[in-house]
């Protein structure tokens, strides 16, 4: 990666990995390997393990001891689409309170660091707002997947 992401460069590795996965590039299930990763972003192996594990705790991919990392069998749908039907699943309309970060990773048994990001998404996508100190709360709507 050439330059520096106020976001961070492992979420961004993280975002194309996730893509791939959810584009089926991956041959075989298999990721490319850490050194393959680490050439083709230009980053450190610290960097692509912090990308790796983000992608672990959203249960998108697995570790072979030996192997690699493999895509889970059984496809999850993306963390930020389920917090995005918390919304729907919630009767939540704008202005209402969002769950909290400590409730999101029990209901879903993530990591702090997985709800995070796919928080930090939704509030990048205009569904929610954080004022410091009290939480977040429902700024708009999830439009209708099944909307064409």
């Amino acid at each position: 990666m050439p330059e520096a992401s106020p976001r961070g460069t492992y979420l961004l590795i993280a975002d194309a990995l996730r893509k791939a996965i959810e584009e089926g590039r991956l041959k075989d299930s298999a990721l490319p390997s850490e050194a393959a990763l680490m050439q083709t972003h230009d980053v450190s192996r610290n960097t692509i393990r912090r990308a790796l594990k983000t992608l672990e705790s959203e249960r998108l991919i697995t570790p072979v001891p030996g192997a690699g990392w493999r895509v889970s069998r059984r496809p999850i749908p993306p963390l930020v689409e389920r917090l995005t039907a918390v919304i729907t699943e919630d009767s939540l309309v704008v202005g209402d309170r969002y769950p909290s970060e400590r409730h999101l990773c029990e209901r879903f048994g993530m990591s702090r660091t997985a709800v995070r990001h796919a928080l930090a998404q939704m509030e990048g996508t205009g569904l929610l707002a954080t004022v410091h100190g009290k939480g977040r709360t429902v700024r708009a709507l999830p439009t209708s997947l099944d909307e064409t």
